[in-house]
């Protein structure tokens, strides 16, 4: 499923017009990124739970070639 498809869920389960259903799933997503952002945790009861969690450094491989790849620290 893509952005397009909650959108046009939206707006067939509310009968709002698929500009407005857009708007408010841009508003959500954009909302659900600014709290990420912050460290903030996202709990949606009956769906799941959004975090932002920090991620070790280790070492990866391309896939294509085989050759090691450096994978620093970060959050995902």
């Amino acid at each position: 499923m893509i952005k397009l498809d909650i959108v046009n869920r939206v707006a067939d389960r509310t009968g709002v017009p698929k500009m407005k259903a857009e708007q408010a799933v841009d508003a959500l997503f954009h909302s659900m990124k600014e709290a990420l952002a912050r460290g903030e945790r996202i709990e949606l009861r009956g769906f799941g739970v959004f975090v932002v969690k920090p991620r070790k450094r280790g070492v990866g491989r391309n896939p294509r070639t085989g050759e090691e790849v450096a994978i620093p620290t970060g959050k995902t």
